[in-house]
């Protein structure tokens, strides 16, 4: 990464020993199946965040003074599973530097990592996933790390809510929960889908977001587009929501895959994230602390986990 400070903001704003939030980069791009280019996500985000005003309008805030240290990036790419590993270790580090923790992808297998730290930190997590697939496979390919395989740990250790999902394999519906999944030809007709998925929820939310949630009218820079996807504002209305009704701990964003002739889809996913901070920092003034309220020890096991957490890093 050549940024050497998120969106270019002061340095003041950008120490990793003051900052409130901490933003992990990973160019990771080793399983996706169709169109390659994740791996150059992260830059792309980054030089758009750059030519970003930083007042945010809605919220009425500038969000970067609460800090933003852009961590190095994780470049971990030999096999899924050491990235997933590597993803692990580096967001649980900063968990417990008690940050809140967010990623930038890459493909939508660096989430295996960043969700496991998180459920690991956080007691009975929901992971709140948009996007255009259910990413419920347990092994595609011969890895249980594919990007086809992103949430099917978090279906099985965490509260996970599918919000926008139009594209999946039949053998996912065995795996789905589908009384907590929104799929998106229901949700044009139903217009109290943002209340019911949030009443599924528990207080601690883990947000990912696959950048094909959105219509391809508006985001066509991502690796496996959809027709029929989510459009701006009523994802802007849903995720304020979410912020304000519950304590979301962190969250990562992927799979943008840019394209040279086609910039916007980078500014779009540059304004995704600072909106997410705006609204996790709405009511914090930038000289209160920031507690994160993660679990210090790690040996209890999370409500809907089958896993140990053996790892004390």
């Amino acid at each position: 990464m050549s940024n050497k400070t998120y969106a270019g903001i002061e340095e003041e704003y950008s120490k990793l020993e003051t900052a409130k939030i901490v933003l992990i980069p990973v160019p990771y791009d080793g399983t996706s199946t169709w169109q390659k280019g994740a791996d150059k996500g992260p830059d792309a985000f980054l030089n758009a965040s750059e030519n970003m005003e930083l007042y945010d309008i809605e919220t009425e805030t500038e969000v970067y003074k609460q800090g933003v240290y852009l961590a190095d990036a994780v470049t971990e790419n030999s096999s899924p599973e050491k990235m997933v590993d590597e993803v692990h270790q580096t967001v649980k580090k900063y968990i417990k530097r008690n940050k809140f923790v967010t990623a930038f992808g890459g493909e939508h297998s660096i989430s295996i990592g960043t969700i496991r730290a998180f459920n690991e930190c956080f007691d009975n997590l929901t992971v709140l996933q948009l996007d255009a697939h259910a990413d419920l496979r347990k092994e595609y390919q011969g890895s249980k790390c594919n990007h086809a395989c992103a949430l099917y740990e978090a279906s099985q250790t965490t509260n996970l809510i599918q919000v926008g999902i139009r594209s999946m394999d039949v053998m996912e519906t065995t795996v789905m929960d589908k009384e907590k999944t929104y799929f998106a030809h229901e949700m044009v007709t139903d217009e109290f889908w943002m209340d019911s998925a949030i009443d599924q929820m528990t207080d601690n939310v883990f947000i990912t977001i696959d950048l094909d949630a959105f219509d391809p009218s508006i985001m066509p820079s991502t690796g496996t587009p959809e027709p029929g996807g989510l459009l701006w504002y009523e994802t802007l209305d849903f995720l304020r929501k979410v912020f304000e009704e519950k304590n979301v701990v962190g969250f990562d964003i992927v799979e943008l895959c840019p394209d040279s002739k086609e910039r916007s889809s980078d500014f779009l996913a540059a304004k995704l994230y600072y909106k997410m901070l705006s609204y996790k920092f709405l009511d914090d003034n930038v000289e209160d602390g920031y507690e994160s309220n993660f679990k210090e020890s790690g040996s209890s096991i999370n409500k809907f986990s089958k896993f140990e957490d053996d790892d004390e890093n």
